[in-house]
């Protein structure tokens, strides 16, 4: 069974917008990218929000499925551009006219995920 997130939440009183649902340990690795770069992530596994993902709860089995990546609205054409995310043509990008609230629309054609 597969968890789903929402593409926008609220959080700690911000908005938040999901960037891609991925496994633990690839979400980890964007979060270091994200966070090396000035942009705050939070990790949401079915069971908890994770703002710092220690070393330790990786190593000891904690959860490894899918997680939702989240960044604040306000950081999210920045995040994008860090992780290499380029907006289909047609669709307006982060900074453009407000979107219908899906950031599936910048997704498709994000970093190669194949660890090559």
């Amino acid at each position: 069974m597969s968890a789903t997130y929402e593409d926008r939440v609220l959080y700690q009183g911000d908005v938040w917008v999901r960037i891609d649902t991925l496994p633990r340990i690839m979400a980890e690795g964007w979060r270091r990218n994200l966070m090396d770069g000035g942009v705050v992530s939070v990790v949401r596994t079915p069971f908890q929000w994770s703002m710092g993902s220690p070393v330790i709860e990786i190593e000891t089995g904690g959860y490894q499925g899918d997680v939702g990546l989240y960044v604040p609205e306000v950081q999210l054409a920045e995040a994008l551009d860090l992780l290499g995310f380029e907006p289909e043509s047609g669709e307006p990008g982060p900074d453009g006219p407000e979107s219908d609230g899906d950031a599936a629309a910048v997704r498709p054609e994000g970093p190669d995920r194949s660890g090559t």
